[in-house]
């Protein structure tokens, strides 16, 4: 384990409009042992405003990792990553689809768009906090990652 990282406070932004799975995703982040500050954005348009830094998103942190769900108002999750992984400012920012969908056209559009990981979010709750922190677990304890993704 890297004390290094065990210190740093990361920034994690999810991209969600469900006031249920906002709430579940906070409870498993908070509950994680994963030091992190979490950001949510309801719809895609607020995502790339955030990303860029656009509008009342302007003082916003750079995320260390992302959170997308594919199904949102305005723009939804896949125009949302192929925004992040065409901009070479932000393409290194590892984005986990985190999506009720288990269609397999979902699937391959979005590693087609270079996202890092695919995770079905389960219908039972403690299954679902369960993915959530090992998702926080394997991205920040787990994998090496350059400074400043």
């Amino acid at each position: 384990m890297n004390n290094q990282k065990d210190l740093k406070i990361v920034e994690i932004l999810l991209v969600e409009d469900n006031p249920a799975d906002i709430r579940l995703t906070q409870e498993a982040i908070k509950e994680s042992k994963i030091s992190n500050n979490l950001h949510i954005v309801r719809d895609g348009m607020e995502a790339i405003s955030f990303l860029r830094k656009e509008g009342k998103f302007s003082n916003a942190v750079r995320p260390d990792l992302i959170l997308l769900d594919l199904n949102l108002p305005k723009i939804n999750g896949f125009e949302v990553l192929n925004e992040i992984k065409k901009d070479d400012d932000l393409k290194r920012i590892p984005v986990v689809i985190l999506t009720i969908s288990e269609a397999e056209v979902d699937l391959l559009n979005a590693y087609n768009n270079y996202a890092n990981c695919y995770v079905n979010k389960p219908l039972d709750i403690k299954e679902f906090y369960k993915i959530v922190k090992s998702i926080g677990n394997f991205w920040f304890t787990v994998v090496k990652l350059p400074d400043g993704v």
